[in-house]
């Protein structure tokens, strides 16, 4: 009997989805964005080969699904982390949040942030989610500073080029993770840096 009697096509849709974004994770992260082939995802995914390649169209329209996806799950654990928080708190929580998706599901976070960095390349499709993704996090970090009545407004004048330096060198730990995964204390050593420096400068 199939797994999938008794669904409704959404259900159904919903479930070749995540079989689908399983399936392209685990590929790119075998063979990185250049090997991955549509139809291999439909055929890692336990469906036919032209599946997948009906559903997205183009490989970078999987890409794009993948960033999506991987992107409103990390939003859902920061939003969840952060509720109610500003200032530094929210950077704390913040932190610590990114930290634990690192820790516990890394191989989404190593193919978001391969799509990422492989966006830069001239005529990248993929350029413009990652920069709606990049003007959101720094959006939230603007927030938490601009909403925190216990700081200053000397220092709420610079927001915006702090929540930008917070933002990039998130990024900068993402890639030295990503180049050493196996030394999570580092990862970790780093994330706390950053809140010493943020605590600092939000006071």
């Amino acid at each position: 009997m199939s797994l999938a009697t008794g669904l409704t096509q959404a259900e159904r849709t919903e479930r070749s989805d995540q079989l689908m974004l399983e399936a392209a994770v685990e590929l790119i992260n075998e063979r990185g964005t250049r090997g991955t082939r549509l139809k291999d995802v439909g055929i890692r995914a336990g469906y036919s080969r032209g599946l997948a390649g009906q559903r997205f169209g183009s490989i970078e329209n999987l890409f794009a699904f993948v960033l999506r996806r991987v992107g409103d799950e990390w939003l859902d654990h920061l939003m969840q982390a952060t509720r109610d928080q500003t200032g530094t708190e929210a950077v704390s929580r913040a932190l610590d949040e990114h930290y634990r998706f690192c820790v516990d599901a890394p191989h989404h976070v190593q193919t978001f942030y391969t799509l990422w960095f492989e966006s830069v390349s001239a005529g990248s499709e993929l350029a413009d989610h990652i920069r709606s993704i990049h003007r959101r996090r720094h959006r939230d970090v603007l927030t938490w500073i601009c909403k925190d009545p216990c700081i200053r407004d000397e220092v709420k004048a610079d927001a915006d080029a702090i929540a930008a330096q917070f933002c990039s060198t998130v990024i900068g730990i993402v890639y030295y993770w990503l180049a050493n995964p196996e030394d999570l204390s580092g990862t970790r050593a780093r994330h706390e840096s950053l809140k010493r420096f943020m605590c600092e400068r939000l006071q």
